[in-house]
């Protein structure tokens, strides 16, 4: 693997970036996003002329340099202008989730004191809307798309910025360390409140250098963005795409076009998160069944070897060509078309994936390849690359960061990358970076004699779905918890599409209301109760409107029995023990997802 000085603090800060790239990639198409029925490109000197904008509008408008500026918005190519004209300003970018509750909108704008907000539609204001009461310091809410009465838009900003001398603006964007805060990501912990992840201009200035330095996104790249720009994952990949010259082609809103849409795009290169890849791994493997499973595994088995054998500069073996040839003609042709057919290679994170649907793509010839990073490390930690790979492993450490395995078993990061604090949160901050750098990252894992790390929990709760969201399983199993009908739920999601609970009933409470409603006494029975579960799925519901579409729980099993010491699933203290009750009840969970 290549290699890069370790005290490195990055090229130019996000502030200059687009202004340095107008000139250097002139002409050249920095965004490509959808326009009436075709696609559109913007390029990198006019990408700089919107910036420059929309950032002198907003100095006029009174952002000072280390206000928060908060964007509340689906990935857009005007998420990346607002971004980039936050930063020119010398404020600092604070992600929102757009399916963020408006509760958990007003934590982020409370808790980061943002000045303004960037609301993608008039849904967005009026979650802001909602909750403007308890965000006093918020002074402007602007409208990216569409009308919401008098709100100042984004188009309207820039039109007054356009008129302005850009003297104050060049001074910020000159001004603007590698030590100062670029991002703000909040992120999920075990309990309490999300945490804000402060990342620097300095850390992100590595981050490029590395992505460059390691051959990930090369100039010319056209890479397809579909990745949430609230996650730390995607302001990595917009961030190097700009950085060598590349294009970004924004996802167009509808998840059913995805496909589509790569077809269009023929992205070189494709970030992604598993779930993505587990969609295109069904439809591409739909006709494999158990008359040609073993055919299926055996061109599987051949495109590995031969694929593996081109990359070491070997020759690969005249049957397994021939295997390959006859697998490229029934499938993996068609494998390749579903990206486009120009892709070099994906790369996928922010959750696991089955090493199987990586052997797949290999062999196919559209290899997806796997690296993990948190949003405390700016995404990067490890990384396997078409030269250095090992399915089922989270990759090697990337260049200029040290990787070990704690007593205990956690993985530990130190280098360049790794956050600089959690906003408004000291003690955090010093529970996560030891005195010496070292960072703990919750991950367990082990590593082996060539240093190709892998994943074997985590320990604390934290689910991470397929689709890479963190969730917190004890915020949402402590509402449930209040219910006078429940005595305990469980939250499930790791590694799954959507989260599901198993939930016990309170015998104080709904043993009685079984005797004075004529219903049998016994829990076993309640738990099958039609009216029972009706009173539950109420209860939840009721929860579920407090939290985002994507951490609500979409099914749920009633057990007949409450967890007890006896069976192990709790403390002395009454503490759960949560892997014990997964494998207790493996069954009901997987039926949840059957």
């Amino acid at each position: 693997m290549t290699s890069i000085d370790e005290g490195t603090t990055g090229t130019s800060t996000m502030a200059a970036i687009a202004r340095e790239n107008a000139e250097r990639h002139k002409g050249v198409a920095a965004g490509r996003y959808q326009q009436g029925d075709g696609w559109a490109d913007t390029t990198y000197d006019e990408l700089w002329q919107r910036v420059h904008d929309l950032a002198a509008g907003l100095v006029d408008l009174g952002i000072e340099a280390g206000d928060r500026v908060c964007v509340l918005a689906n990935t857009r190519f005007e998420w990346t202008i607002a971004n980039l004209a936050i930063s020119s300003a010398g404020a600092v970018v604070v992600p929102i989730y757009p399916t963020n509750s408006p509760d958990e909108c007003a934590w982020v704008l409370s808790d980061s004191g943002a000045k303004a907000v960037f609301c993608e539609d008039a849904g967005a204001v009026a979650k802001v809307q909602e909750v403007r009461g308890d965000v006093p310091e918020l002074e402007h809410v602007i409208l990216i798309d569409g009308d919401a009465g008098d709100l100042p838009t984004m188009a309207s900003i820039a039109e007054r910025g356009a008129g302005l001398d850009d003297g104050e603006l060049l001074a910020r964007i000159d001004a603007v360390t590698n030590d100062d805060a670029y991002l703000i990501i909040y992120t999920s912990g075990t309990t309490g409140r999300p945490k804000g992840v402060v990342l620097t201009h300095g850390g992100f200035g590595v981050g490029r250098e590395l992505v460059t330095e390691m051959g990930i996104i090369n100039s010319g790249d056209v890479v397809y963005l579909f990745l949430p720009l609230a996650h730390v994952f995607a302001q990595v990949i917009q961030a190097d795409v700009l950085e060598v010259g590349g294009t970004l082609a924004y996802f167009g809103g509808d998840a059913s076009k995805i496909v589509k849409e790569l077809g269009e795009v023929k992205p070189t290169f494709f970030p992604s998160v598993p779930r993505i890849f587990e969609k295109i791994y069904s439809m591409a493997t739909g006709m494999v069944n158990d008359d040609n499973r073993a055919e299926f595994e055996r061109a599987i088995d051949a495109g590995v070897r031969v694929h593996q054998a081109r990359q070491d500069g070997e020759e690969p073996s005249a049957d397994d060509e021939q295997v390959l040839a006859a697998a490229d003609e029934l499938m993996f042709g068609f494998v390749r078309s579903l990206f486009g057919g120009e892709m070099r290679f994906a790369l996928t994170g922010a959750a696991p994936i089955a090493p199987e649907i990586l052997r797949f793509f290999y062999a196919a010839g559209a290899p997806v390849f796997e690296g993990w990073g948190m949003t405390e490390t700016t995404a990067l930690g490890t990384i396997n690359l078409p030269d250095a790979f090992r399915f089922g492993s989270i990759g090697q450490a990337v260049p200029g960061t040290e990787l070990r395995i704690a007593d205990d078993g956690e993985i530990m990061i130190r280098g360049p990358v790794v956050f600089r604090e959690y906003w408004n949160n000291p003690e955090a901050t010093k529970e996560t970076i030891e005195d010496d750098g070292w960072m703990h990252t919750g991950d367990l894992g082990s590593v082996d004699d060539d240093g190709y790390f892998t994943i074997t929990g985590r320990k604390k709760d934290i689910i991470i779905t397929a689709g890479g969201k963190n969730l917190t399983p004890a915020n949402i199993e402590g509402e449930l918890r209040q219910s006078q009908w429940i005595s305990q739920a469980v939250m499930y999601g790791d590694r799954r599409p959507y989260p599901v609970a198993l939930i016990t009933l309170d015998a104080e409470t709904i043993v009685p209301w079984a005797e004075k409603n004529g219903r049998p006494a016994d829990l076993e029975s309640l738990a099958k109760d039609d009216e029972v579960r009706a009173m539950i799925q109420a209860e939840v519901d009721t929860v579920n409107a407090r939290h985002a579409k994507v951490g609500q729980i979409k099914r749920f099993e009633i057990l007949p029995i409450d967890f007890s010491q006896d069976t192990g699933e709790l403390t002395p203290t009454l503490k759960l023990k949560r892997n014990v009750v997964y494998e207790n009840y493996a069954d009901e969970i997987a039926a949840l997802y059957s």
